[in-house]
C-alpha cells in the first residue's frame, strides 16, 4: 500500500515507500501456543531441544528454536526485552549483530541532549531499522519516530515488538533508507544510521565506502534532511579518518563496554564551526571528553625515576588519544611518548582505567629480572612500545597465565623496563 501525505504527517513520500502491514504468518492462537513453549523451555539446550522436532508436528519448530535462542540471547545482551515474554527475535545473525542494551542507552542519552527540550516535538529517523534495539531505546520521548528497513521479517517483528516496548506510535515503513532520506520534504530533529558492515558474501567490512549505505556520499543530504545525524560505525576505524571522510562532524563517540571498545558513533550538522570539535571517550557509562584540540598535545613526560602507581587508561580513551587532557585532570604523567602508561606517587580516585599499586621497575636484562621475578610464577602480561609480543614475553619470563601478578613490559626513556604489580582498586 502507498503512503498518502497525511499518513506520514509532516513526512510525504512520493517514491512509493510503503508502510508495513505485515501480518506474522501465525494465527494467534497458534502464536499463544508457541510462545507457552518458549516460555516453558527457555532454559533448555537449543541443539538438544532441536532432536525432539519430531514430538511436535503442529509446530513450526524451526521458528520455535529461533525463539528459544533469541530469548537466551536476550537475556544476556538485551535483559529489558528478556522480560517481555511476547516479544518475538529473528534469526540468530541478526541478534548477534545487534547493538547491547548498554550501548543503546548511551544513544538514547545522546540523542536526547542534541534534541533538548524540543525533544518532545522533534522526529527521530532510523534509516536503517535492523533488528530495532537502538530504534527502540533512541524513539522513547520523540513526537514521532520512523523506523525504515528493507527486509520483510525484520519489519514484521518490528511491527510486532514495538508496541510491547512502549512505542505503540512507532511508523514501521518498508523500503530502502536512501530512497526514504530523499523522498523527504520536511527536516527531521535526529537521522540515525547504523550502514550494514557485510558485503554481498557476507564476510566483515568496516571501511565506510565498503559499507551500505555509503554515508560519506550522503553526508550532504542527511545533515540538509535532520537537524542532527548520528552515525554508528566499526570502533576499528580510526577516528580522524573518518571525520576528515564524512565533514559536517560536530562529535565523537568511542564506547566501550567492560573495557572493549565496541562502537564508534559520530554526530554530524550541517554548520559545524572551526576548531568545535569534541570527543567523548565512554566505558560502561564513564564518559571523558575533551576537544579535538586537547587531544593533538602531548602529555607530560614523568619527571622522576620512580613512582608508586601505575594507571593504564581504558580502551576508549587509548583510542581518543586524549591524553594531555587525561594527564591534566588526574595529575598522572606519560611513561614515555608512545607507552600510553602514565605514573603517580598517589593512587587516583576514579580513574577512567586500571590502576596498579607498583612491587618494583626492573631493567629488562636476564640477572635483574631473575631476581625481581623470584616467587612469581604466573602473572598477567602486557606490552606496550615493546620490542616482543605477550607470547614472546610468557615465553621469555617462563610464566604461567593469571593470578595477582601484572607485569608491563614497557620502554622509559631508552631502557627497557619491566613494571610488576598488582590491582589497587
Amino acid at each position: 500500500m502507498c503512503c498518502h501525505d497525511d499518513e506520514l504527517g509532516v513526512f510525504s513520500i512520493r517514491m512509493g515507500v510503503e508502510i508495513v502491514v505485515y501480518q506474522m504468518e501465525l494465527t494467534k492462537q497458534n502464536l499463544e501456543k508457541v510462545q507457552t513453549f518458549v516460555r516453558e523451555h527457555r532454559q533448555d539446550d537449543v541443539r538438544r531441544l532441536a532432536l525432539q522436532a519430531a514430538k511436535y508436528p503442529d509446530m513450526d519448530f524451526s521458528f520455535v528454536l529461533h525463539q528459544i535462542k533469541g530469548w537466551q540471547l536476550a537475556r544476556k545482551k538485551l535483559p529489558s526485552w528478556a522480560t517481555h515474554e511476547q516479544l518475538l527475535y529473528p534469526q540468530q545473525l541478526s541478534m548477534e549483530q545487534c547493538s547491547s542494551e548498554q550501548t543503546a542507552r548511551y544513544k538514547q542519552q545522546l540523542v536526547h541532549r542534541l534534541c533538548g527540550k524540543g525533544l518532545g516535538e522533534s522526529t527521530l529517523i532510523d534509516l536503517t531499522g535492523g533488528l530495532g534495539v537502538d530504534f527502540s531505546f533512541m524513539a522513547q520521548g520523540f513526537r514521532q519516530a520512523y523506523y525504515v528497513e528493507q527486509q520483510a521479517e525484520l519489519c514484521a517483528l518490528a511491527k510486532h515488538n514495538f508496541p510491547l516496548l512502549g512505542l505503540p506510535s512507532a511508523r514501521v515503513i518498508s523500503g530502502d533508507g536512501t530512497t526514504f532520506l530523499r523522498s523527504m520534504s520536511d527536516r527531521a530533529g535526529v537521522i540515525y544510521l547504523d550502514p550494514a558492515r557485510r558485503d554481498a558474501a557476507g564476510s566483515k567490512t568496516y571501511a565506510i565506502e565498503d559499507c551500505t549505505p555509503d554515508v560519506a556520499l550522503l553526508s550532504d543530504e542527511l545533515v540538509e534532511k535532520a537537524q542532527w545525524v548520528v552515525v554508528k560505525l566499526s570502533p576499528m576505524l580510526d577516528w580522524h579518518a573518518a571525520v576528515a571522510q564524512l565533514k559536517h562532524v560536530c562529535e565523537v563517540h568511542i564506547v566501550s563496554v567492560g573495557g572493549e571498545c565496541k562502537e564508534l558513533l559520530l554526530v554530524m550538522q550541517r554548520h559545524v564551526g572551526e576548531h568545535s570539535l569534541q570527543l567523548y571517550a565512554v566505558n560502561d557509562g564513564n564518559v571523558f571528553a575533551c576537544s579535538a584540540e586537547e587531544a593533538q598535545q602531548r602529555a607530560p613526560l614523568l619527571r622522576t625515576s620512580t613512582f608508586d602507581y601505575l594507571f593504564e587508561p581504558h580502551a576508549s580513551l587509548m583510542k581518543a588519544g586524549c591524553f594531555a587532557a587525561l594527564s591534566a585532570r588526574y595529575g598522572v604523567e606519560a611513561l614515555a611518548t608512545n607507552t600510553h602508561l602514565f605514573a603517580a606517587m598517589m593512587p587516583v580516585n576514579d580513574f577512567p582505567g586500571r590502576q596498579f599499586r607498583v612491587l618494583s621497575v626492573t631493567p629488562f636484562a636476564k640477572k635483574s629480572l631473575k631476581s625481581a621475578l623470584h616467587g612469581i610464577d604466573k602473572a598477567n602480561l602486557a606490552v606496550r612500545n615493546f620490542p616482543l609480543s605477550v607470547a614472546e614475553l610468557r615465553k621469555r619470563l617462563k610464566l604461567k597465565e593469571g593470578g595477582e601478578y601484572y607485569l608491563f613490559a614497557t620502554t622509559i626513556g631508552t631502557m627497557h623496563a619491566l613494571i610488576i604489580c598488582k590491582k589497587a582498586m
